[in-house]
């Protein structure tokens, strides 16, 4: 097995690995390591924006009190304290580096979305702030000679000695070599795993492998009950789900039922621009009450030549299916978006083991809460990408000795089998831990997912069993939190408890082979 050393190896391409990998190619050299190509990511697909309170009305306190609002509780002060002052500086940074954000007559465009009470939501390309953020970002990091990077290779296990990280080990899919990858400092950014739900937002990437990586590894997740879903996804029958962004009712885009009729007026004071998890169940329980696989977005009443400008690649993509954004009534339902939980880590993107860190939407930092702010996922990226590279740069080689590693191989004959698994662990997760949970369903999913689970049990190391594995190691983890959280809170709703417990503001915290902790959040 070949060994190729570094200094850190980043492990995931999106806005938070590219992140890292810049910054830590300041200190080292810096393996960046990406199972598909550098800028298939979730933060390539980000629409909406960049929160941040660089107007001269806006202040990074009034950023937290709407980042608190929306976590419902559950969010830790002094992380988000950190997001919202030094994301204020990281896109100052940004800028100075050459980004170029949307200007009018020389200032910056401003939007709003849920939960924000002021406009600070930066955007490029109007409504592609994702793909320019990360583009950008992944030219700076092919400037960095010390930056090598390893498309279509995908991490098989951390390597993990007497609870410090000693690298990862991983397979190419050209070549189907196995490699070891060895370093002082792991910074895993593998995204998020909304590709576990039959209806979802992501990239066919997205299945939480990250987590499970470390899971298995010995570190400790937390908060994995808390799944945000989108409202506002194009629903039509036998198609993904299509992401319209929430910056499309910060313009001014109502929500309508079948009858044509606003309903998040009498709901909420900001009616449409309402947090995340209030909007998406809102309108789940407005499609129960019309019987309705879905309700309608509608901005007939705005200027459409502003419109089909401002979000020019959505008008693009709705006009692809038949549909005119600005005048025409967009069947819309909510969709698995957005991981909340994750890795737990400090402030610093640190592990429980040393050597490992983590970033972006696959760490649970204690920014998010229960209910992440709409655009402050890729500010998180930003700032944690930076600190977990930073404190990564400071370890030194230890004297362990990686072990002899079973090779993993990737048999085309295992592929429709993993596909199998997939697919019907998306439609129990849909149907069973979706939006609105309970006991039997929760019950009746975990059932199946241990029966699953048994049925994958192999000696075989190939990499579509370990796949099969994984993601139903990861919808067992959120099942089990799901059940243990007997409230509604975010984007956790459970029928038979519709109320938020104020005792039970603790993260639930899983370890391999360890009991479950609650956590209490710090005072």
């Amino acid at each position: 097995m070949q060994k190729k050393s570094f200094d850190i190896i980043v492990v995931g391409s999106g806005l938070a690995g590219l992140t890292a990998a810049y910054h830590a190619s300041k200190k080292g050299s810096v393996a960046l390591i990406t199972k598909s190509q550098l800028d298939t990511s979730n933060s390539y697909y980000a629409q909406g924006g960049i929160a941040g309170a660089v107007s001269e009305d806006d202040t990074p306190e009034l950023h937290a009190h709407d980042t608190l609002v929306a976590g419902r509780g559950l969010c830790e002060r002094d992380a988000v304290d950190i997001l919202v002052r030094e994301g204020k500086e990281r896109i100052l940074e940004m800028i100075d580096m050459g980004m170029q954000f949307d200007k009018k007559d020389g200032e910056l465009v401003l939007g709003l979305e849920g939960g924000h009470n002021k406009r600070r939501i930066l955007h490029a390309g109007g409504d592609a702030t994702g793909k320019e953020l990360t583009c950008f970002m992944l030219e700076k990091v092919k400037e960095q000679k010390s930056i090598q990077t390893f498309e279509y290779t995908a991490v098989t296990q951390l390597i993990v000695v007497n609870e410090v990280c000693l690298g990862v080990q991983a397979i190419d899919f050209v070549s189907g070599q196995n490699l070891i990858f060895e370093a002082p400092s792991c910074i895993l950014a593998t995204g998020g795993l909304s590709r576990i739900f039959s209806r979802t937002t992501n990239p066919h990437t997205a299945t939480g492998d990250g987590i499970s990586l470390a899971f298995d590894a010995g570190a400790k997740v937390e908060d994995m009950e808390f799944i945000q879903f989108h409202p506002s996804a194009l629903c039509i029958e036998n198609q993904d789900a299509f992401l319209i962004s929430e910056a499309v009712r910060g313009e001014g885009a109502w929500l309508l039922n079948k009858n044509g009729e606003r309903f998040m007026k009498d709901i909420h004071p900001l009616a449409e621009l309402a947090p995340r998890d209030v909007v998406a169940f809102s309108i789940y329980q407005q499609m129960k009450k019309d019987k309705s696989p879905n309700v309608f977005l509608s901005l007939a009443h705005l200027d459409p030549d502003k419109i089909h400008k401002r979000f020019s690649n959505i008008s693009s993509k709705l006009q692809s299916f038949g549909y005119d954004m600005a005048t025409d009534m967009l069947p819309i339902a909510p969709a698995a978006h957005y991981m909340v939980g994750g890795i737990k880590t400090g402030l610093n993107g640190e592990t429980n083991i040393k050597g490992l860190f983590a970033c972006g939407e696959v760490a649970s930092t204690g920014v998010m809460g229960a209910n992440r702010l709409a655009s402050n996922s890729l500010l998180e990226c930003l700032v944690f990408g930076k600190r977990a590279s930073e404190q990564a740069a400071m370890l030194s080689k230890s004297n362990l000795e990686i072990p002899t590693l079973d090779v993993y191989t990737n048999k085309a004959e295992f592929e429709d089998f993993y596909l199998q698994i997939k697919n019907e662990v998306a439609d129990l997760m849909s149907e069973n831990v979706g939006i609105v949970r309970n006991q039997y369903d929760l019950d009746k999913a975990l059932t199946r997912f241990e029966e699953i689970r048994l049925k994958i049990a192999s000696c075989e190391r190939d990499y579509n069993i370990l796949k099969a594995r994984q993601i139903v190691e990861i919808c067992e983890l959120i099942t089990k939190s799901a059940l243990l959280r007997k409230e509604s809170r975010g984007g956790h709703i459970r029928e038979e408890f519709n109320q938020e417990n104020p005792d039970f503001r603790v993260h639930i915290v899983f370890q391999k082979e360890s009991k479950t902790e609650y956590i209490p959040i710090k005072k």
